[in-house]
This record gives C-alpha cells, sequence and structure tokens, in this order.
C-alpha cells in the first residue's frame, strides 16, 4: 500500500499543482494570515506530525474557540467555506502521503487532546497510518452540520468522535487492499458530487 500512496501522491500533486498555487493565492489574498494551515495531529504509533491544509478560518482560530469546527462557526472566513465544502482544503494532505506521515486511507488523525482521552480500545487505530479518507469519513455526512449549539465540541467529543472510532476499529479489522480500493472510489465519487454543489461526506 505504501507503493501505492507513493506513486498516487505523486502523480496528483503534478496535477493539483496549478490548482493548489491558485487556491493558495486566493487565500492570501482574501484574508489576513499563511496561506496554509499547519495543525499538530497524532499519527501511527503515537507519534505527532505537522498536518498540513489551505488555511480556511481566520488567522489565530485555535485561540480563539474549539479544535473542532461547528456548523455556524463564524471563525471561517468566506473563500474557507468554498474550501471546506469541496474539501480542497485538504489538498496539502498529498505532501502528509509523500512524506509517509499519512496514507490515502485510514483513520483520520486527531487532535492530541483528543486522542489524549482514547479508551485502550480506540488506542487501536494508531496502529497504523492515518489517512485522508476512510469508512468514518464516508459514513459521516455533514458532520459539521450536527454539531450546533453553544457547546459543539462537546457533541464531538462524547457521540461523534467514539461513533468514528467504532467504524474505524471495526474496518481495521477486516481491511484488505481491495477493501481500501473501494474507499478510494467511493472518495472520487463525494469528491466529485461536492464540486457539482451535490454534497456529500465531511469529516
Amino acid at each position: 500500500m505504501r507503493l501505492l500512496d507513493v506513486s498516487l501522491s505523486l502523480v496528483l500533486l503534478l496535477l493539483v499543482s496549478p490548482v493548489l498555487l491558485a487556491l493558495a493565492v486566493l487565500v492570501k489574498l482574501t484574508s489576513h494570515g499563511p496561506a496554509f494551515y499547519r495543525a499538530v495531529r497524532v499519527g501511527r504509533h503515537g507519534r505527532c506530525f505537522t498536518l498540513y491544509k489551505l488555511r480556511s478560518m481566520v488567522a489565530g482560530a485555535d485561540a480563539m474557540g474549539p479544535r473542532v469546527t461547528g456548523r455556524d462557526d463564524r471563525r471561517i472566513t468566506s473563500v474557507g467555506r468554498f474550501l471546506r465544502r469541496t474539501k480542497l482544503d485538504e489538498l496539502p494532505q498529498l505532501l502528509n502521503v509523500l512524506a509517509g506521515d499519512m496514507s490515502f486511507v485510514g483513520p483520520r488523525p486527531e487532535d492530541p487532546a483528543y486522542v489524549a482521552q482514547y479508551s485502550e480500545e480506540q488506542r487501536e487505530v494508531l496502529r497504523v497510518r492515518p489517512g485522508i479518507t476512510s469508512p468514518a469519513t464516508l459514513m459521516h455526512h455533514h458532520e459539521e452540520e450536527l454539531l450546533t449549539g453553544s457547546d459543539w465540541e462537546e457533541t464531538y467529543r462524547r457521540v461523534l468522535l467514539p461513533a468514528k472510532l467504532q467504524i474505524e476499529r471495526e474496518y481495521l479489522q477486516r481491511r484488505t487492499l481491495g477493501g481500501d480500493l473501494s474507499v478510494l472510489r467511493q472518495t472520487a465519487s463525494v469528491l466529485i458530487r461536492r464540486q457539482l454543489g451535490r454534497g456529500g461526506p465531511a469529516n
């Protein structure tokens, strides 16, 4: 699978580099702050790494509220809403895949503060490289739409995150190359629908 990760990430980076550059310029020109967002996430065997995204929120958003984004989160910029809806903000994670911190398919990497609260069973997801997409990503449609109210972070921590981790653990127990390829195919379908404005899962 690592060979597939390297070869596919190289090809995709070559193909999308003009788009990525244009989006980075757009982010930079439309809001104060860097074009790219660097987040500390927990990877394989509990090792922390820097995850890259196009910045979709105001600069310094981490210090202004929860670590997870809610439906009516005012920290999201106007361009950021488009990037998040289409998932184009995730494009820089191809660099994480190429570097070996992530895979195309695997449990989504989480903030260290959330991982610190994992049970022993939930920590099983740390046995593998985290991924850009996963079964839980595909099954949790419009996650941000579910995070409402005065304390959406608590909803994420107590309801959504445990549900996602359960899905990831069950998938890892029966994981196959064919299964991973199926997840990639379904993700590609979802991304196409997103670009056409027809919705799809979020993570």
